[in-house]
C-alpha cells in the first residue's frame, strides 16, 4: 500500500479520502457537524463515523483519529489503510469496527493539537462540576515556558526553568507537571478546560449511538509524538494487573503494554483522557485497548507543544519565520518522510488486525 494513498495534504482531503474509502467498502456513514466554527477558508468541519460490520454485533472495536488535532493526519491514514486493505469484508457477524474520523476537527483543520478553545481534548473528560484536578507545579513553570518571543534566548530561558525544576524535583516530576494536564492557565500546555468541549459531547453521542448494546469494546486512539521514530508506542490505561490489561497483552504483547515509560520517564498521572470518557459513556461494558503513539522527535516534542501555543497566541502577523515554524510544527507531528509514513501504515495495519482478532476471541 502506497503512503500517498492513505495520507492527505489537509483536513478536507483527509475527510474526502476517509469517506470515499468507507463508502467503497460498504460502511454505514454518519457525520457530526461543528457548526459554530469553520476551517481555513471557511470550510465546514465534521467528525465522521464509519461502521463496518453488523450494527448489533456484541463485539465492537472503536478506532479514533484526531483527538489531538493535527495528529489526525496519521490517525486518518491508519484508518484509511485498514479500510483499503479489504479487512472489513472479513469481519464475522459478532464483530464490528466503528471508526471515528477527526474527533477534534477544528484542531485537525487548523493544524493545532488543541480544540477551538485551546483545550487539550485528551484532558477534557473530567467532571467539570467538581473541583478540577490540581497541578500547582505547572503554575511555577508556565511563565518561562510561554515567552512573548520565540528565539534562541527565550528557548534557553525555558530550558533553564525546566532544568532547574528537574534538579529540584527529578525528571519524572518535571514530565508529570508538563503532561498530566492543568485547569488554571487557558493559554497553557495541556489545558483541560472548564466545561465539556463540543468534541467531548460528540464522543458521548457517538458512543451512545454506535456502541450501545455491545458486550465488549476494543479501543484504539491514534496519536503521534511519543516513542522511537516511526515505531508504535502503547499507552494502556486499564488498571495495572487487571483482566483488561491482560487482554491487551494478549492482543499486542506484554512488552508493548506493561511498564510503559513515555520518553523514558515515569508515566504521568494523566487526567481527563478520552479513554476514561468512553468508559463512562458505556457503563458496565468492559473496554480494552490503548492510545497508540508513533514516535517522531522524542523529548524534543515538549518544545513543539509550546510552539503550537506560541503560534496561536503570540506569533502576530504572517512572516517567513512564522511560516517556517508552522511547517516545523506539522512535520514534528507528521514527518514529511516516506520512510516514516510507510512504517506507520504498516504498523497501523498490523495493530488494528491484532485488535480485531483479539476482540473476536475475547
Amino acid at each position: 500500500m502506497e503512503f500517498h494513498e492513505c495520507y492527505a495534504l489537509d483536513y478536507v482531503s483527509a475527510r474526502e479520502k476517509f469517506r470515499a474509502a468507507a463508502q467503497a467498502s460498504g460502511a454505514a456513514l454518519s457525520a457530526y457537524a461543528l457548526t459554530r466554527h469553520q476551517g481555513p477558508g471557511g470550510v465546514a468541519l465534521y467528525t465522521d463515523v464509519a461502521r463496518f460490520g453488523r450494527a448489533g454485533a456484541p463485539r465492537r472495536l472503536l478506532v479514533v483519529s484526531g483527538t489531538h488535532g493535527l495528529e489526525g493526519y496519521t490517525g486518518s491514514a491508519a484508518q484509511i489503510a485498514w479500510i483499503a486493505s479489504g479487512a472489513a469484508s472479513r469481519l464475522t457477524d459478532d464483530t464490528a469496527v466503528v471508526m471515528v474520523h477527526a474527533i477534534n476537527p477544528w484542531g485537525f483543520a487548523h493544524h493545532s493539537r488543541t480544540t477551538e478553545n485551546n483545550v487539550d481534548l485528551n484532558r477534557n473528560f473530567v467532571d467539570h462540576a467538581a473541583p478540577h484536578p490540581a497541578n500547582p507545579a505547572y503554575a511555577e513553570l508556565h511563565g518561562p515556558l510561554l515567552d512573548d518571543d520565540w528565539s534562541t534566548a527565550s528557548l534557553d530561558r525555558a530550558q533553564q526553568a525546566m532544568d532547574g525544576y528537574a534538579q529540584r524535583h527529578g525528571a519524572d516530576a518535571l514530565f508529570d507537571a508538563l503532561a498530566r494536564g492543568q485547569y488554571t492557565h487557558p493559554s497553557g500546555l495541556n489545558y483541560g478546560g472548564t466545561h465539556r468541549e463540543w468534541s467531548n459531547l460528540t464522543m458521548e453521542a457517538i458512543a451512545r449511538e454506535h456502541l450501545a448494546g455491545a458486550e465488549r469494546i476494543g479501543f484504539i486512539d491514534w496519536h503521534t509524538g511519543v516513542g522511537e521514530y516511526g515505531q508504535p508506542f502503547f499507552l494502556c490505561f486499564s488498571e495495572e494487573g487487571s483482566e483488561l490489561q491482560d487482554q491487551a497483552v494478549r492482543w499486542w504483547g506484554r512488552d508493548a503494554i506493561v511498564g510503559q515509560r513515555p520518553h523514558g520517564r515515569a508515566r504521568p498521572g494523566y487526567h481527563g483522557l478520552l479513554f476514561y470518557g468512553v468508559q463512562a459513556f458505556v457503563p458496565g461494558i468492559p473496554v480494552c485497548g490503548a492510545v497508540v503513539e508513533f514516535g517522531t522527535r522524542g523529548w524534543h516534542m515538549r518544545r513543539i507543544l509550546r510552539l503550537d501555543l506560541w503560534l496561536k497566541f503570540k506569533a502576530g502577523p504572517a512572516s517567513p519565520r512564522n511560516t517556517m515554524l508552522r511547517a516545523d510544527l506539522l512535520d514534528a507531528f507528521c514527518p514529511v518522510d516516506q520512510v516514516w509514513r510507510d512504517s506507520t501504515i504498516a504498523h497501523a495495519l498490523r495493530i488494528t488486525t491484532q485488535a480485531v482478532d483479539g476482540l473476536h476471541s475475547w
